[in-house]
């Protein structure tokens, strides 16, 4: 993320409710009723940061402490597990989960804090697939369009983004060429919230959000070329996107906000993307104050998103044009398999189960 960022999110663990702003939309359910919160048992204290569902019973999430966790019969049992002696620092604010037995986990950090793992036996055994060797370069999230073909972002370094991508499944690990890149604003970079600071669909696009511009930088050619533009997010030291949630490639949400202030509740935090994000339209904030961190859009269920931040989480059934509250509590990340097997995870080991 953004240099005046890097350190997120470590200030605000405390959680509370806030009303919406005046002259906001009231909340609206629509004709479906509110989902259902279940509490996971998850066997850890770790901060949780990132998740990935695979399916309604095989979920990977992923944190600080060189955490992982993954269940494979829908959150009934979890098993947990840490990296140890000095790998016990890493923070994996990214998971992404092939299957039962196969994931991969992005370390954020500066330097040789950033790297890349990937197990095939369920989490008994990592195996390092990148480390960052550039000093100056800070990896924040990744995302794979299928087993073998993914993308990874760093924060800016000589004036441009860096992109990694793999083709083989991470056994290699190539920087994309920066002719393709635009020029980066100054300590331009991805927030490293959720693991969804970068998305990609269908074969071969890829979108990421940046702070302090609140930029969206979009690739059709899986990152070896990209645009960019200005959203209507609020923007500024440490303030800017930090999360995408996309129901198919034209139609979703970014959302962000200022990033440390976990008091702010400023209008601009969520907009919404009818074109595959060449243009953004500015949405109704959800109800929570603070930035949103996290989101994903409901398998299903055609214009409902979550959205989570350390100030609770909330659920829209109209694409951000009204929101109602779910929870107060904190949480970083949220994900979907379907409309019955979605997840919520953030501070103290916290996973919770989403169902409509």
């Amino acid at each position: 993320m953004g240099r005046s960022c890097r350190l997120l999110f470590t200030g605000l663990l405390a959680a509370c409710s806030h009303p919406a702003p005046p002259g906001s939309a009231a909340p609206s359910a629509g004709s479906v009723v509110a989902p259902a919160l279940l509490e996971q048992e998850s066997h850890t204290t770790a901060l949780l940061q990132a998740v990935s569902a695979v399916n309604d019973s095989v979920v990977w999430v992923s944190g600080h402490r060189a955490t992982w966790a993954r269940t494979s019969d829908g959150g009934r049992t979890w098993t947990a597990g840490a990296m140890t002696g000095p790998d016990s620092v890493l923070q994996f604010r990214d998971v992404h989960g092939v299957d039962a037995s196969t994931a991969y986990l992005l370390a954020a950090g500066n330097g040789g804090r950033s790297r890349i793992y990937k197990t095939s036996d369920a989490g008994r055994s990592w195996q390092l697939q990148f480390l960052n060797r550039d000093s100056t370069a800070f990896y924040d999230c990744f995302d794979f369009w299928d087993a073998t073909h993914g993308v990874a972002v760093s924060d800016a370094v000589n004036g441009r983004m860096l992109v990694l991508a793999t083709e083989d499944g991470g056994a290699h690990w190539n920087q994309l060429p920066g002719d393709g890149m635009p020029a980066a604003l100054k300590a331009e970079g991805s927030p490293a919230a959720s693991g969804t600071c970068l998305i990609v669909k269908d074969k071969a696009e890829a979108w990421f959000g940046t702070e302090p511009g609140a930029r969206v930088f979009h690739s059709v050619d899986r990152g070896r070329h990209w645009s960019v533009v200005t959203t209507p997010i609020v923007s500024g030291e440490a303030a800017g996107i930090a999360s995408f949630a996309f129901r198919d490639a034209r139609h979703g949400l970014a959302l962000g906000g200022r990033l440390l202030n976990a008091n702010d509740m400023s209008d601009s935090v969520v907009a919404r993307t009818d074109d595959g994000g060449t243009t953004w339209q500015l949405m109704h904030r959800p109800p929570f104050s603070g930035a949103v961190y996290g989101a994903a859009a409901v398998p299903g269920l055609a214009s409902y998103y979550v959205a989570v931040g350390p100030k609770g989480l909330a659920w829209t059934a109209d694409d951000g044009n009204a929101w109602s509250s779910l929870s107060s509590n904190a949480y970083w990340a949220a994900g979907f398999a379907s409309r019955q097997a979605g997840w919520a995870v953030g501070p103290g080991g916290r996973i919770t189960r989403i169902a409509w």
